[in-house]
């Protein structure tokens, strides 16, 4: 996927100067989080602006975002600025630890494709590895930061490796959350799981757990996409 622009069928996204792509993941954490009646969206650590955007076609919700890369900042600035939904998504420069206290919003959703990595094999691209990294903001720190910010029927949505999924959801009770629906992320049909797409919210329900597989099993140069893949993006890709 990584190309200077990506076009999608009601807005195209610039990524010459962000450090992390239009991936996958990202398109599934924009299609799948469920906006319901949703009034106010909070994004956390937003790059390109992709998922905001996303959100924004699919609600009429008020949109923030926080992005602590200057490069991703500027670059957000310039997708949204150029998409149907400028008026709707307000873009922040700083890290979720410094957005500012109003003592007056509350969020209906937070939603956020956070840092996977801490420690090693980062990378020497600075933006990148701000991108990548759990340094700036732990599972712990996104936990709290979510409750302070959530209204007492918010939900939070997010994006994990298998691993630190698992590690996620043993600290999600503790901080006061339950998960309400897992979707488990499949990239090619018989193999195993990569991702998980985790909602959570504050008051205890029945929990749903599916599965998503992305493409079928065919020889790599051939990328034949499941129905229930097409299904989830067809508002938002030009073609398969």
């Amino acid at each position: 996927m990584a190309r200077d622009q990506f076009r999608f069928k009601q807005f195209s996204i610039s990524q010459d100067r962000c450090a992390m792509k239009v991936g996958t993941d990202g398109v599934l954490l924009g299609a799948w989080a469920a906006v319901g009646n949703s009034q106010t969206i909070l994004e956390i650590g937003t790059g390109t602006g992709l998922i905001a955007l996303m959100l924004a076609q699919r609600s009429h919700a008020e949109i923030d975002t926080v992005e602590l890369d200057l490069a991703a900042y500027d670059q957000a600035l310039e997708n949204i600025a150029n998409s149907p939904w400028s008026d709707q998504i307000h873009i922040h420069h700083c890290a979720i630890q410094d957005y500012p206290q109003t003592g007056q919003k509350f969020y209906d959703l937070i939603v956020t494709n956070p840092p996977f990595f801490k420690d090693i094999f980062k990378s020497p691209d600075p933006g990148r590895c701000l991108a990548r990294h759990g340094d700036r903001l732990s599972q712990d720190d996104l936990l709290k930061t979510a409750k302070s910010w959530l209204n007492s029927s918010g939900r939070l949505i997010v994006i994990y490796p298998i691993e630190l999924a698992q590690q996620f959801l043993q600290k999600v009770e503790a901080l006061g959350f339950f998960y309400l629906k897992k979707l488990w992320v499949i990239p090619v049909e018989h193999q195993p799981a990569k991702r998980i797409l985790l909602e959570l919210g504050q008051v205890r329900t029945l929990s749903e757990e599916i599965s998503i597989t992305i493409r079928l099993d065919q020889p790599i140069n051939q990328h034949i996409y499941t129905h229930e893949f097409m299904t989830l993006t067809e508002d938002f890709y030009l073609k398969f």
